[in-house]
């Protein structure tokens, strides 16, 4: 499904997901991925859908929500994947500005060292980038990067993207306990994100079901360091460490719903509680999804998710 939710983001407010991207292909597998290890490496854009066909279901998508009651904020490209392996996602984005509603991307950045990946992107409103660690041995161990991919060529691209974008620029930095929690790794990304144009920069802790069972998010030390490092580098960090507020949006479809939202977004047994609630369904549903093979119950941080099962 090309358009999901909306959901409620911890940044974003109300967000209506699009998945430009087929489940899971990406330029990286990383250990804490919500979506789980990625099913194909890759760093050669192509075509996936007809621009066309991303606007009409997205159009359908909003109208069905607002036609609801329900609130959007932002239209996110936050898909299965990494959303600019997408070769037609600066057209996209120009067909969907005629909705007048924003638009947000959220990418790992490793596309950004080519030209036309940055231009491409250039018309959406809110953008965030993945900084991780400078550092070239964490780098590969926290994102797993397909083999061709080089950091140094991917720190260079998002400099350059920071001088070029006219929109909001954030960035995010996920800390897994082990790897990138100590104190000389968040000042070398912290000295690096200083010299960017950005609003904010997030720094996040895996919440959700991580794609490697061994992730483990840092001690509050660690956190209360890196956000101090962030800090007096000016850049009005925030720690992202709590589930997001808010209810999921409801289209009218019950199962679509579940199934389309677990499959980029992890729910929270509360979160599929309300939406059933909203649909006048019981749990029965979910039993039946469970059942057919389509829907995956994970336990993390003794919390209950549900996830839609990936398909090789």
């Amino acid at each position: 499904m090309i358009a999901f939710g909306p959901v409620p983001s911890r940044r974003l407010g109300m967000s209506l997901g699009m998945n430009n991207i087929p489940p899971k292909i990406c330029s990286y597998s990383c250990v804490y991925c919500q979506i789980g290890n990625t099913l194909k490496m890759e760093t050669t854009r192509q075509e996936f859908y007809k621009p066309a066909q991303v606007y009409k279901a997205v159009k359908e998508r909003v109208n069905e929500v607002i036609g609801k009651g329900e609130k959007i904020d932002y239209l996110s490209f936050v898909p299965d994947g990494e959303p600019t392996l997408d070769l037609n996602i600066g057209k996209e984005i120009e067909l969907l500005k005629d909705l007048g509603i924003k638009i947000a991307v959220i990418t790992n950045a490793s596309l950004l060292w080519m030209k036309e990946v940055r231009e491409d992107i250039q018309k959406a409103d809110w953008i965030c980038v993945k900084v991780d660690s400078v550092n070239k041995e964490i780098y590969r161990r926290i994102d797993r990067p397909y083999g061709k991919l080089s950091l140094e060529k991917i720190l260079d691209g998002i400099g350059k993207f920071s001088m070029e974008f006219k929109g909001e620029l954030t960035s995010e930095t996920m800390m897994v306990k082990g790897l990138n929690d100590r104190e000389e790794e968040m000042k070398g990304v912290a000295e690096f994100l200083s010299s960017l144009n950005l609003s904010h920069s997030y720094i996040m802790i895996p919440i959700r079901p991580p794609a490697e069972k061994w992730v483990e998010a840092p001690s509050e030390e660690a956190l209360n360091a890196a956000y101090m490092i962030f800090k007096e580098h000016n850049l009005s960090p925030e720690l992202l460490t709590g589930a997001e507020q808010g209810s999921f949006g409801f289209s009218g479809d019950i199962v679509e719903d579940i199934l389309a939202t677990s499959a980029v977004h992890p729910l929270r047994k509360d979160s599929v509680e309300e939406l059933l609630e909203k649909a006048s369904k019981g749990w029965e549903t979910v039993e039946d999804l469970l059942k057919k093979g389509e829907l995956k119950e994970v336990n993390y941080r003794g919390k209950t998710f549900y996830l839609k099962t990936l398909r090789k």
